[in-house]
């Protein structure tokens, strides 16, 4: 279990039934009462990387901005209503390419324990169209899972609502929902890279082979699981990694087991891309060929890259079930 020094804690929270579960799981840890999360979150001069090294906790209430529209840097795979939310600030995991890094100012962990918020808010929401809501782009939830049970609180909600609710994961703990009943509009996706990658870029995330057995696990409880194969991230060898990684990964799980793939290169806002540059230079993300286009900055060759990967994708998956992130930009454009 991961140990935080100081633990800040939000004094209109201080009583929820899940702060109290936290903090007893904390004994040893200093607690400090604030009036806002910000107080601590939004300090000037933090510096990201350090954080990261002696992460802390915040629990906080969430007072507005419960749901975003979906960032066009992310796959919709079809879906017209795509939304975002997160109760859940950074991650546990410190993946060397994260956006996290350029888009806050601290890496400390805040939690939002009024999970019962989101959920009005979402259903608001939901009274007027059908949507698709991602809940994991800015954490892990599933990794946290010991944490705060929310995976299995948002799973529980969506059983009972007309929505279509995707859990992005790295996490290799499956196991702990394994006695519940997930329903068909849940979709669990689980992001897998090669090892090379992840021993390069993904400090502190389980292995592929430790991701794959939690996929089986799913796979066992007859979920049709997506796989998402981002960033792609370029080393050298690329063509014999990449190939061998696909064919390893489709070696365990079948076909009829994926519900679709989704392949998108590294890529990130400019202006994120330039504060993660002035936090690490001397990242290995910058030092391969790199553009800015449209605002975003990525591989010059990242269509080639994802081209690649899908292609060799294909020799396992119908077409139909991969998405690629360039096609979905160039269609977009003709449109």
């Amino acid at each position: 279990m991961k140990k935080f020094s100081h633990i800040y804690v939000e004094e209109d929270v201080k009583n929820h039934p899940l702060t109290i579960k936290i903090l007893s799981k904390f004994p040893k840890s200093k607690i400090v009462y604030i009036n806002k999360y910000s107080e601590v979150f939004n300090r000037p001069n933090q510096n990201y990387l350090v954080q990261k090294k002696g992460q802390n906790l915040i629990i906080a209430k969430k007072r507005h901005d419960f749901v975003y529209k979906g960032s066009e840097l992310c796959e919709d795979f079809g879906n017209i209503h795509f939304f975002h939310t997160s109760n859940i600030y950074n991650c546990v995991y410190d993946c060397e390419y994260c956006y996290l890094q350029g888009l806050y100012p601290s890496a400390h962990l805040v939690i939002f324990v009024n999970l019962e918020d989101y959920f009005r808010e979402i259903d608001k929401l939901i009274e007027r169209k059908k949507i698709y809501l991602s809940i994991s782009y800015e954490t892990d939830l599933l990794a946290l899972e010991y944490l705060t049970g929310f995976t299995r609180e948002w799973i529980e909600y969506a059983s009972s609502r007309d929505l279509l609710l995707e859990i992005r994961t790295k996490s290799a703990n499956f196991s702990a929902l394994e006695d519940l009943e997930i329903p068909p509009n849940v979709i669990f996706a689980w992001t897998l890279l090669p090892q090379p990658v992840i021993d390069r870029y993904e400090k502190f995330t389980p292995s592929l082979e430790m991701r794959l057995k939690s996929i089986k696990k799913a796979i066992s409880r007859g979920l049709r699981i997506r796989i998402s194969i981002e960033p792609v991230m370029y080393l050298e060898n690329f063509e014999e990694v990449y190939s061998q990684f696909v064919k390893e990964v489709f070696s365990c799980i079948p076909e009829k087991s994926v519900r679709d793939v989704n392949v998108g290169a590294f890529r990130l806002p400019k202006e994120q891309a330039k504060r993660i540059e002035k936090l690490n230079e001397a990242s290995l993300i910058f030092c391969y060929d790199t553009v800015v286009k449209d605002e975003v900055f990525t591989y010059r060759n990242a269509s080639d890259y994802e081209n690649f990967v899908a292609e060799e994708v294909k020799k396992y998956v119908p077409s139909e079930k991969v998405y690629v992130f360039n096609k979905k930009e160039k269609s977009s454009l003709e449109a």
